[in-house]
This record gives structure tokens, sequence and C-alpha cells, in this order.
């Protein structure tokens, strides 16, 4: 595990797809991005979370003073987060918004659905970056941060992510052996000098 950047108060990684945020419930899932960097920065605590499926840029805090104020910029939408995928057939407009609300859906826990009584407000933009012949390459910038936003949204309008084990239908979920979605910037301030701090991950797909 290299950081990507490190002081006495935040720690940058990047992600691999596959490696859980942090540790499951069953032993065999105790391994994660959490306590890897633990090993080396014991106090190192996560702020925020990626889908086990989902690579890219993460933010950890290393003291109680550091978490506190990044929880906070979360909460205050004040993190902005970048975000590229490949989602199954070409996308006809160049750009758009998504505002569709999502709840968990409880029988099928960990899916997402979305509903309009009950669910939480979800906002998502997106610009087309490529075109392919059964695909579309996009960058996609939540204001919203619920668990699977991006992929229900991408479902929702017809592109689910290509290789998505939940929402993909089965020739999307087959085009792909992971699921391509990647988290490639994070923009924050720093949580003791206030610095605006830009990181990048380059998209590995």
């Amino acid at each position: 595990m290299t950081p990507l950047y490190h002081d006495k108060d935040i720690l940058v990684l990047s992600k691999p797809s596959g490696l859980l945020s942090v540790p499951g419930k069953p032993e065999d899932h105790a391994d994660c991005l959490e306590s890897r960097a633990k090993t080396r920065f014991p106090t190192a605590g996560i702020v925020h979370r990626l889908d086990l499926g989902t690579s890219g840029i993460m933010v950890m805090a290393l003291n109680a003073e550091s978490h506190r104020k990044l929880s906070r910029q979360f909460e205050k939408r004040a993190v902005l987060k970048t975000y590229i995928a490949r989602v199954w057939g070409p996308i006809k407009e160049n750009t758009g918004m998504i505002d569709l609300p999502l709840r968990c859906d409880w029988p099928n826990r960990p899916r997402q659905m979305v509903d309009h009584e009950q669910g939480r407000p979800s906002i998502t933009h997106w610009e087309v970056l490529e075109r392919e012949q059964n695909a579309t390459r996009v960058r996609l910038k939540p204001e919203t941060g619920r668990s699977h936003q991006l992929r229900v949204h991408m479902l929702a309008l017809g592109h689910p992510i290509l290789g998505d084990e939940f929402y993909a239908h089965n020739e999307a979920y087959k085009a792909s052996s992971r699921l391509l979605l990647h988290a490639q910037d994070l923009q924050f301030y720093h949580p003791t000098t206030n610095e605006q701090l830009t990181f990048t991950a380059p998209c590995p797909f």
C-alpha cells in the first residue's frame, strides 16, 4: 500500500477494485483498506467509503479532530467528487442531471432503489466523454453521497454500469470482469490549514 499523500492529519489513498473500504462481518472479510492503512498509520480512520467494486481516491483521518472536520465537509456537501464510468449502450445526450430520491431495498439488501415518497434526495450530474459501439464513457459528479447512488442513477437513465453485479442486466454485467466505476478526483479543505486540496487517481480503464 502506497499513500498518495499524508501528513499529521490526513492520509490519501487509491483503493483498488475488489477491496473493501472497512472490514465486513465474516472473518474472511477482515482485509480492507482501513486495516491495511492501520498497519502503517495506526490512528487512520475511515471518513467515507467506496463500494467493493469501485476503485479510486479516498481520504482518511489520522486524528479525532481531523475526522470530525472532514466528516462535516462530506455532510455539508463541501467535498467535490468526480467519477469515471463505462456504461451500457450509447447515450444520445451530451450532458444531464439525474434527480431521483433513493432508499434501501430492504428485502434485497444491499441493493438500493428509487422511491419518490420515502427516498432521500439524490442528485448526479453526468457528461459524455466518449461513445463506443455498445458503451459510453462518462464523467459523473454526485452532489449527494447515497449508497450505490451512481449505480442506481445510471440504471434509471437506462445505461447500467458495465460489470455491475447488482444492477446491470446479464449482457452488461458480463461485459467487464469488474465494476467499471472509478473515483478519479477528490477535492476538499484540509482540516487544519483549511487549504483547498485536490487529489487524482488516474482511471485504470
